[in-house]
C-alpha cells in the first residue's frame, strides 16, 4: 500500500465514528440554488441529516439518522418525509446479531450477513455517499458488500488545489463503482468530510467550496472524458473503402413495404446504392456486413431526451441514432453534443431545443427566466445564435408572453414547442403559435380548464390521473379539440411510458416495459427502475386504473384523426424507447405506422428529411439491423443486433459490456 493510501486510511479512521458537526450544504439544480442539506454528529458513529429542495413543486424532503460501527459501516438507518414525486418515505434498517434487515415503500427483505456489508437506503441524503466513501476507504481492499445487492469499490483519481477561488484547501477526488453504468464522483477535504458532489443536473456542495464548483466540474468531465473517448475508440469501427450490407430484408417508412433480398453499399457517412442483391455489384475492397435476411430500417429516433452521463452510449445499444434533446444546461450540453458529432463520445446526432421558463418558486431549471419581452427576445435570439432547432415554452412563463416568444422563434427559424405554462389551455398554447405540445397529459388538461389551471405542480399529474377517463374520444368536446390539432397541423411527443409508470399504483413494480431488461443491469442500478408510481387514495384506486388506459385510446384517436405524433421518451435513453413504440401499438396502432413515426415523420417534422429517416441513396448512412420483425411483432424492435450510423458500425452487446450490462446476446 502506497503512502497516499496510508495517510488518507489514517485520516478516515479518526471520522468513521461521526460525520461533520453542524454543516449546511447547497443543493443546487443547474447551478441555481434549490435546497439545503444540515449535516449533525449527534455522538458515538451517529449523525442525523435533514435533506430537501424545490424542483418545480417536487423535490425529496427527508430527515434521516443513523449509526456507524467502528469501520464506518452502518448498523442502524432511519428515514422518513417524502420522496421526489411526494411520495411518503419511511425507511428502517438495523444490523444485529450478524443479521440485516429493511423496509422501505418498495422493498422489506433480511439477510443473514458474514462479513461487512454496507446497507445502501433508498431514500437517502446525498450525504450518504460520503458515508459510503469513508467506509470504502476503511475496508480491506477499498471494497465493500452492499446490501441489498452488489459490491461497491472506491479509487483515488487525483486532487484538486481550489486555493484560488477558496483559500488554502485541496479537495481529493475519488469514483465509487458499483452504483450505476459507470463510476460516480464524491469529493472529500483534507479530513476526509464530504465537500462536494457535482454533477451538470444536481449538485450538493459544503458552502466552503461553493465558488470552486466549477474547477471540480471541469477536474469531473477530464475524466469521463477520458474514459469517453477510450470507450469511443474502442467500440467503434470504421469500415475502409466502403461497406456493404447484403441479404437484408428492407423496411421503407415512406410505403410502408418490407423487400427482402436487399443491398446498401455505403461509402464514408452516406448511401450510395440500394438495390436488390441480384443488381448489386459489390466494388474492390469493400468491407461486407451479411444481414442474413434480418430486418434492416433507418435509425431511430427519440424525440424527448435530457443527455447527460451514458446517456448517448444507451441510445446506440438500442438503435437511437437520431435525438432531440428537450432542455439541458447551456455549457457542458454543448460540448457533449459537439463530441457526439466527432465521436470521441458514443451518442446519436442531437438536435436541440432551448428550454425558456418564468420566475418564481416553480421555475424550471434553466438561467433562461423571463419576465419581460425584451428578456424573452433576448434567450430566442441566444439559442438561434448557438445552433437550436426549437424554443420549448416552459411552466411559469406568463401566459401574455407566449405568443411574443412564438412570434420571435418564427421569425429565427426556430420550432415552437413546450408544456402549456399555467392559466392556459393547449388550445390558447395553440393559437399563440405553439406548433407542438409536449407530455399527453396537456392534452388531457384541456378539457379541464378552466377549473384545473395552476398545472406546475402534480396536479398535472393527478388531475389527470382522476379524470383521464371522463375524456373518451366519442365525447363532443374531445372529437372537437383533436379536429382543432389536426386543422393547425399541431404534433404531438406524448412521452406515454411516463404516465404509464406514475399511475400504475405499484411503487414497488419495475417501471413498465424494462422488466425484461431489469435483470441485466448492475443492481443498485435495477434498484432505481422501481416505478415510484403516484400514491393512490382510496376512493380514486378505479380512476388510477382506468387513466392509462383512457390516455391509449386518446392516443389512438388521435393518431385516427391525421395528428403527427412522434416519439419520445423523457426516461431512461434507449430502452425505453422500445417500449413506447410498443404502448402505441397496444393503442392500436399498426406496426408499420409506428416505426414510421419513429424514422421518416420524425425526420419530416424536425426538417431534416434530406439526409435522414430512410434507407435511400444519398441519405446519411444511419441504419440498423434487428433479429427479428417488428412489423409483425413490434417487441422485436427490442432486438437490435447492428447500428450504423454515419457508416460507422457498432455492436450494441459489446457497448453493453462497457457498461457492466449483461448483453442480451453473446458476442
Amino acid at each position: 500500500m502506497n503512502a497516499k493510501w496510508l495517510l488518507l486510511l489514517s485520516l478516515t479512521a479518526s471520522l468513521v465514528q461521526a460525520a461533520s458537526a453542524g454543516r449546511e450544504d447547497q443543493v443546487l439544480i443547474q447551478g441555481i440554488p434549490a435546497g439545503t442539506q444540515t449535516v449533525t454528529a449527534l455522538g458515538d458513529g451517529a449523525a442525523r441529516s435533514e435533506y430537501s429542495y424545490n424542483d418545480r413543486g417536487r423535490g425529496d424532503r427527508i430527515t434521516a439518522t443513523w449509526k456507524l460501527d467502528s469501520a464506518g459501516v452502518p448498523i442502524e438507518y432511519s428515514a422518513a418525509g417524502n420522496d421526489y414525486m411526494k411520495a411518503a418515505v419511511s425507511e428502517k434498517f438495523s444490523m444485529a446479531n450478524g443479521k440485516a434487515s429493511w423496509s422501505n415503500r418498495t422493498e422489506h427483505g433480511e439477510q443473514t450477513v458474514s462479513g461487512a456489508a454496507f446497507y445502501l437506503p433508498l431514500s437517502a441524503p446525498p450525504e450518504f455517499l460520503g458515508v459510503l466513501a469513508r467506509a470504502l476507504l476503511n475496508a480491506p481492499g477499498h471494497r465493500l458488500a452492499l446490501l441489498p445487492a452488489g459490491v461497491a469499490a472506491i479509487e483515488a483519481i487525483g486532487s484538486v488545489d481550489v486555493s484560488a477561488t477558496v483559500g488554502n484547501a485541496t479537495l481529493s477526488h475519488y469514483l465509487i463503482s458499483g452504483l450505476g453504468f459507470t463510476p460516480t464522483d464524491v469529493w472529500l477535504d483534507r479530513d476526509g468530510n464530504t465537500a462536494a458532489q457535482v454533477s451538470s443536473w444536481l449538485t450538493i456542495v459544503s458552502p466552503d467550496y461553493r465558488d470552486a464548483v466549477a474547477q471540480l466540474q471541469t477536474a469531473q468531465d477530464a475524466t469521463d472524458g477520458a474514459w469517453s473517448v477510450r470507450i469511443a475508440r474502442d467500440l467503434t469501427h470504421e469500415p475502409g473503402k466502403a461497406l456493404a450490407v447484403r441479404n437484408a430484408r428492407l423496411f421503407d417508412p415512406r410505403d410502408l413495404s418490407v423487400t427482402p433480398g436487399m443491398s446498401v453499399l455505403i461509402e464514408g457517412d452516406r448511401i450510395v446504392r440500394v438495390v436488390t442483391d441480384a443488381d448489386f455489384k459489390q466494388p474492390d475492397g469493400a468491407e461486407v456486413i451479411d444481414a442474413h435476411g434480418r430486418f434492416l430500417m433507418p435509425g431511430l429516433w427519440d424525440n424527448h431526451q435530457h443527455f447527460g452521463d451514458v446517456d448517448g452510449a444507451l441510445d446506440l445499444i438500442a438503435g437511437v441514432t437520431s435525438a432531440r434533446d428537450m432542455a439541458n444546461d447551456t455549457d457542458g450540453f454543448l460540448k457533449r453534443v459537439a463530441r457526439f458529432d466527432d465521436g470521441s463520445e458514443l451518442g446519436p446526432r442531437v438536435l436541440k431545443a432551448g428550454i425558456i421558463d418564468g420566475t418564481g418558486p416553480l421555475a424550471g431549471p434553466t438561467r433562461m427566466r423571463v419576465d419581460t419581452a425584451e428578456e424573452a427576445i433576448k434567450d430566442v435570439d441566444w439559442y438561434a445564435d448557438h445552433g437550436y432547432a426549437q424554443i420549448k415554452i416552459y411552466s411559469s412563463v406568463k401566459p401574455a408572453l407566449m405568443p411574443i416568444i412564438a412570434e420571435r422563434a418564427h421569425a429565427r427559424g426556430l420550432r415552437v414547442s413546450g408544456h402549456v405554462p399555467a392559466f392556459m389551455s393547449a388550445r390558447q398554447f395553440v393559437d399563440g403559435g405553439a406548433d407542438e405540445i409536449q407530455h399527453l397529459n396537456f392534452i388531457e388538461l384541456n378539457f379541464l380548464f378552466p377549473a384545473v389551471q395552476e398545472t406546475r405542480n402534480r396536479d398535472r399529474f393527478i388531475k389527470v390521473a382522476e379524470h383521464a377517463r371522463e375524456f373518451t374520444p366519442d365525447k363532443p368536446q374531445v372529437r372537437e379539440f383533436i379536429a382543432f390539432l389536426k386543422r393547425h397541423h399541431t404534433v404531438l411527443d406524448p412521452t406515454m411510458n411516463v404516465f404509464e409508470g406514475l399511475f400504475s399504483g405499484d411503487p414497488a413494480a419495475v417501471t413498465p416495459g424494462l422488466a425484461n431488461i431489469a435483470p441485466r443491469f448492475p443492481p443498485q442500478v435495477r434498484r432505481g427502475l422501481l416505478s415510484g408510481a403516484l400514491e393512490v387514495p382510496k376512493d380514486k384506486k378505479e380512476a388510477y386504473a382506468q387513466a392509462f388506459p383512457a390516455m391509449l385510446d386518446l392516443l389512438k384517436a388521435l393518431h385516427d384523426a391525421g395528428v403527427t405524433i412522434i416519439p419520445g421518451t423523457d426516461s431512461l435513453a434507449g430502452y425505453s424507447l422500445h417500449h413506447e413504440l410498443e404502448l402505441y401499438v397496444r393503442a392500436g396502432i399498426p406496426a408499420t405506422e409506428v416505426l414510421r413515426m419513429d424514422t421518416w415523420t420524425s425526420a419530416q417534422v424536425m426538417g431534416v428529411n434530406k439526409d435522414r429517416g430512410v434507407i435511400a441513396a444519398g441519405k446519411l448512412a444511419d441504419m440498423i439491423l434487428i433479429d427479428g420483425d417488428p412489423t409483425a411483432d413490434i417487441a422485436d424492435i427490442e432486438k437490435v443486433d447492428t447500428v450504423i450510423k454515419g457508416g460507422k458500425v457498432y455492436d450494441p452487446g459489446k457497448i453493453e459490456q462497457a457498461l457492466v450490462i449483461v448483453p442480451r446476446r453473446a458476442n
